[in-house]
């Protein structure tokens, strides 16, 4: 990259990541809510690995949708698994799984990004522009969304979600929620987390990057090219099964439906949709998310 492009740009060229260490036990806060790190659902399934690890005919058949970065992607994630930092909400394990979508080969030692905000909305990193469980703009309509988020607008995104986002930077060091790791032989990772909050304007949801034909070093992933920007959605069931649960429950903010969001394209697995297991009489025990994740990796495809 030349070096008139600006400092997010070229930071994807040579990505400095801080290696940092695994969470602790699971926690219960006060009013039983849930501080998710270590212990997570489904650790020792066998059933969710496999779930992950997709059919070459049911993964292979066309690339994962690319969606917008949005404004709140911060180059030099910590290199970890677990990125829950003690933050409540109901434990998320995300099982990831990354193909070349014309050989169906698995792609070893990609570097997969993950972000995405709080139960209540909240991004790290901009804590003062997230919008989370906020009240609404003085100026926005009141009694349906807008359409336009307030936190993550999809500027001069077209309907199926493709288009960029406008690059903020950073207003603050919190780094919760945030992490890249990379892919084994297998072409799979694995993430903990938290199950997502909402934000006005924007249905549930998980981003991701993924970074290939660059090098491991002491300093993390540096080189090669971002091959995938997308964006992991929820079902309908499990988003409102997750709000009948603290902190969850205590968001005032007007909340859009997967089928209204601006970002999702409705195509299901292919667009982003997560296969998600957990006990539907008590999600709060945690979800186990998975997807396979079809990309041409010799492709460029920042989406910011």
């Amino acid at each position: 990259m030349t070096g008139n492009q600006p400092k997010h740009k070229k930071d994807l060229t040579r990505r400095k990541v801080v290696v940092a260490g695994a969470g602790a036990a699971v926690a219960v806060g006060a009013g039983g809510t849930l501080a998710a790190s270590g212990a997570f659902a489904g650790e020792t399934s066998t059933s969710a690995a496999a779930s992950s690890s997709s059919t070459a005919s049911e993964a292979c058949y066309q690339l994962t949708s690319e969606t917008t970065e949005g404004p709140y992607y911060i180059d030099a994630d910590k290199l970890r698994q677990d990125i829950t930092e003690d933050k409540e909400g109901i434990p998320l394990t995300l099982r990831l799984k990354v193909i070349d979508s014309e050989t169906c080969k698995p792609i070893a030692n990609a570097a997969v990004d993950i972000w995405h905000c709080d139960a209540l909305g909240i991004y790290s990193g901009y804590e003062s522009s997230s919008t989370g469980g906020g009240t609404a703009p003085t100026d926005a309509p009141s009694g349906t969304p807008s359409g336009t988020p307030t936190g993550e607008p999809p500027s001069g995104a077209p309907t199926g979600g493709t288009g960029g986002g406008v690059h903020q930077e950073p207003t603050d060091d919190e780094r919760y929620l945030r992490g890249t790791w990379k892919t084994d032989k297998h072409g799979q990772v694995t993430f903990r987390t938290v199950f997502p909050g909402w934000y006005r304007g924007r249905c549930v949801h998980i981003h991701t990057k993924v970074h290939v034909n660059g090098e491991w070093t002491d300093a993390g992933y540096e080189g090669g090219n971002t091959c995938h920007t997308g964006q992991f959605f929820f079902d309908e069931e499990s988003v409102l099964a997750s709000a009948e649960v603290e902190p969850y429950s205590t968001s005032t903010t007007e909340r859009t439906t997967l089928t209204e969001d601006t970002i999702y394209d409705q195509s299901g697995t292919t667009g982003g949709l997560l296969k998600l297991k957990y006990n539907k009489k008590n999600i709060a025990k945690g979800v186990i998310g998975s997807l396979t994740m079809g990309v041409d990796p010799e492709a460029t495809n920042d989406n910011n």
